[in-house]
């Protein structure tokens, strides 16, 4: 396992502690199963890795866009942050978000 269980994340939307998003992860498998995460960009700096990645949660929607960033110590995750924000059907910029 990659994930240290006794680290945080800080995602305003869940309880605080990995155990409490992995639980939110498993339920949210369960009502999106079609679940897709194609990963864009990664970055890594010192102890910090930053995934830029595409979801779509079910075929045919347009999906999210999203960016964690995870503090590693001792080849484990021990601090994470995420942002996301929707794709829209209609982008102004032709360049689109990926």
């Amino acid at each position: 396992m990659h994930i240290d269980m006794n680290g945080k994340h800080h995602n305003p939307f869940f309880p605080a502690g990995f155990s409490a998003l992995k639980k939110a992860m498993i339920e949210n498998h369960a009502q999106f199963p079609s679940k897709q995460l194609t990963v864009k960009h990664v970055l890594g700096d010192g102890d910090l890795v930053a995934v830029h990645s595409h979801i779509v949660l079910s075929s045919g929607e347009p999906g999210i866009a999203a960016v964690h960033l995870f503090r590693f110590q001792s080849d484990r995750i021990v601090e994470m942050w995420d942002c996301s924000q929707p794709v829209p059907a209609d982008s102004q910029n032709e360049d689109g978000m990926f």
